[in-house]
């Protein structure tokens, strides 16, 4: 009998309940912080109305948290038909793409939304590195940080390809540099500022490292299919 490997299961098991739990007090403490702004936009979002709740940020936050359960029920969904069909790992991949497209789809929405002039007010292009960033704010700047963070927390976790910082920080300054070039594109009255793009993969980059010990290996990139039938014995 391997004592090692029975005595390093609990301690693994208690730090992944310990770090489940400050997740819950993290998300608990935050929601109890922002209850007032969300409350107020409850029923205009509940409603279904489209002015006041899709166009202001705190009821874009209050739709994501609401549709968090939905989530989970989709990555459930997902996880159990692989598990049928013998594909390993499946809840950490049901989990990674539902955590990619849930945590990023409401920061682009963020985003692109239209500023107070769109179409009329000029495109805007600052290309000064570090220019932008001494007015961006803490609330800015944590912001942008987390514009792209759930992408590259989970998409080395989805991707073997992708599982290097370096692939990382090109992931996220590339859709960041998509995001800003659709500002400018659409005349969005935003201003498209390559302090943003450094902000936004350098979330990425912090968000990958802190999954690292999660990320998928070249060796387990063939694991996406079922398992093949073993032959049996003649």
């Amino acid at each position: 009998m391997n004592d090692d490997s029975s005595l390093s299961a609990p301690p693994r098991r208690t730090r992944g309940i310990v770090l489940l739990c400050l997740a819950v007090l993290g998300l608990g403490s935050a929601l109890f912080v922002m209850r007032r702004p969300l409350m107020m936009s409850a029923p205009t979002c509940m409603a279904g109305r489209w002015h006041g709740c899709f166009d202001t940020f705190n009821g874009v936050v209050l739709m994501t948290l609401v549709t968090v359960p939905l989530a989970v029920l989709v990555a459930w969904a997902l996880a159990y038909r692989r598990r049928a069909a013998g594909v390993p790992s499946a809840w950490r991949l049901s989990l990674a793409e539902v955590g990619m497209v849930h945590g990023t789809l409401p920061f682009l929405w963020l985003t692109t939304m239209p500023g107070a002039a769109p179409g009329v007010a000029p495109a805007r292009v600052s290309l000064v590195p570090l220019r932008d960033l001494v007015t961006m704010g803490s609330l800015g700047i944590v912001g942008n940080l987390l514009v792209f963070a759930s992408v590259g927390f989970f998409a080395p976790m989805r991707f073997a390809a992708l599982a290097s910082v370096r692939r990382i920080l090109a992931l996220g300054a590339g859709c960041s540099v998509l995001v800003e070039t659709a500002q400018y594109v659409l005349r969005l009255d935003r201003v498209s500022s390559v302090d943003d793009v450094l902000v936004n993969a350098a979330g990425a980059v912090l968000a990958g490292l802190a999954s690292r010990r999660w990320w998928r290996t070249a060796a387990e990139a063939p694991s996406d299919g079922p398992r093949p039938a073993v032959a049996a014995a003649g």
